[in-house]
Protein backbone atom coordinates (compact mmCIF):
# COMPACT_ATOMS: atom_id res chain seq x y z
CA UNK A 1 0.00 0.00 0.00
CA UNK A 2 2.86 2.22 0.55
CA UNK A 3 3.87 2.04 -3.10
CA UNK A 4 0.74 3.15 -4.32
CA UNK A 5 1.17 6.69 -1.86
CA UNK A 6 4.13 6.71 -3.05
CA UNK A 7 2.34 6.67 -6.89
CA UNK A 8 -0.59 9.12 -6.21
CA UNK A 9 2.02 11.65 -4.37
CA UNK A 10 4.38 11.56 -7.69
CA UNK A 11 1.35 12.11 -9.85
CA UNK A 12 -0.37 15.05 -7.34
CA UNK A 13 3.07 16.57 -7.83
CA UNK A 14 3.40 16.65 -11.60
CA UNK A 15 -0.41 18.27 -11.41
CA UNK A 16 0.20 20.54 -8.86
CA UNK A 17 3.59 22.11 -11.19
CA UNK A 18 1.21 21.87 -14.17
CA UNK A 19 -1.58 24.09 -12.38
CA UNK A 20 0.97 26.36 -11.14
CA UNK A 21 2.41 26.47 -14.76
CA UNK A 22 -0.81 27.65 -16.17
CA UNK A 23 -1.33 29.61 -13.36
CA UNK A 24 1.88 31.62 -14.06
CA UNK A 25 1.54 32.10 -17.76
CA UNK A 26 -1.99 34.27 -17.16
CA UNK A 27 -3.51 32.36 -20.45
CA UNK A 28 -6.96 30.52 -20.76
CA UNK A 29 -6.68 26.86 -19.82
CA UNK A 30 -5.65 24.93 -22.27
CA UNK A 31 -7.09 20.93 -21.75
CA UNK A 32 -4.52 19.69 -24.44
CA UNK A 33 -1.50 20.91 -22.90
CA UNK A 34 -2.49 19.61 -18.93
CA UNK A 35 -3.99 16.54 -20.65
CA UNK A 36 -0.06 16.01 -22.06
CA UNK A 37 1.00 17.46 -17.99
CA UNK A 38 -1.27 14.48 -16.39
CA UNK A 39 -0.01 11.72 -19.41
CA UNK A 40 3.63 13.01 -17.92
CA UNK A 41 2.73 12.75 -14.38
CA UNK A 42 1.55 9.36 -14.83
CA UNK A 43 4.62 8.02 -16.40
CA UNK A 44 6.56 9.57 -13.43
CA UNK A 45 4.11 7.89 -10.99
CA UNK A 46 4.62 4.37 -12.54
CA UNK A 47 8.30 5.00 -12.57
CA UNK A 48 8.39 5.81 -8.95
CA UNK A 49 6.07 2.85 -7.70
CA UNK A 50 8.18 0.71 -9.33
CA UNK A 51 11.30 1.85 -8.31
CA UNK A 52 10.06 2.13 -4.76
CA UNK A 53 8.79 -2.00 -5.42
CA UNK A 54 12.90 -2.87 -4.17
CA UNK A 55 12.85 -0.51 -1.09
CA UNK A 56 11.78 -1.75 2.48
CA UNK A 57 9.73 0.82 3.73
CA UNK A 58 8.45 4.65 2.75
CA UNK A 59 8.47 7.34 5.07
CA UNK A 60 7.61 11.05 5.13
CA UNK A 61 10.99 12.24 3.18
CA UNK A 62 10.18 9.16 0.05
CA UNK A 63 7.13 10.92 -0.48
CA UNK A 64 8.60 14.18 -0.73
CA UNK A 65 11.20 12.95 -2.94
CA UNK A 66 7.92 11.26 -4.76
CA UNK A 67 6.69 14.73 -4.88
CA UNK A 68 9.32 16.37 -6.43
CA UNK A 69 10.24 13.89 -8.64
CA UNK A 70 6.48 13.48 -10.48
CA UNK A 71 6.70 17.86 -10.70
CA UNK A 72 10.35 17.91 -12.47
CA UNK A 73 9.22 15.12 -14.70
CA UNK A 74 6.62 17.44 -15.72
CA UNK A 75 8.41 20.39 -16.00
CA UNK A 76 11.71 18.60 -17.84
CA UNK A 77 8.71 17.54 -19.93
CA UNK A 78 7.41 21.08 -20.85
CA UNK A 79 10.62 21.80 -21.88
CA UNK A 80 11.38 19.13 -24.53
CA UNK A 81 7.63 19.96 -25.86
CA UNK A 82 8.50 23.50 -25.94
CA UNK A 83 11.61 22.31 -28.02
CA UNK A 84 10.06 20.26 -30.47
CA UNK A 85 7.62 23.12 -31.09
CA UNK A 86 4.20 22.01 -30.25
CA UNK A 87 4.11 22.48 -26.64
CA UNK A 88 1.33 19.36 -26.17
CA UNK A 89 3.70 16.77 -25.93
CA UNK A 90 3.16 13.50 -26.56
CA UNK A 91 -0.04 14.81 -27.05
CA UNK A 92 -0.39 16.63 -30.82
CA UNK A 93 -2.62 20.02 -31.39
CA UNK A 94 -3.49 17.86 -34.57
CA UNK A 95 -2.57 21.43 -36.74
CA UNK A 96 -0.28 21.30 -39.66
CA UNK A 97 2.59 23.47 -39.35
CA UNK A 98 3.74 23.19 -43.26
CA UNK A 99 1.13 25.85 -44.52
CA UNK A 100 1.66 25.73 -48.49
CA UNK A 101 -1.10 27.26 -49.60
CA UNK A 102 -0.18 30.71 -48.54
CA UNK A 103 2.99 31.83 -49.75
CA UNK A 104 5.53 33.63 -47.67
CA UNK A 105 6.11 37.49 -47.91
CA UNK A 106 9.77 38.36 -49.18
CA UNK A 107 11.74 39.88 -46.66
CA UNK A 108 13.08 43.53 -47.45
Amino acid sequence: MDRLYVGLVALVGGLVAALLGWLDSKEPFDGRKFSGSAIRSMIAAAVFTVGYQLSDGVNALDLFYAFLGGAGVDVIGNRIAGSFGNGNFPLSNGKDTNNTDQPQKPKE
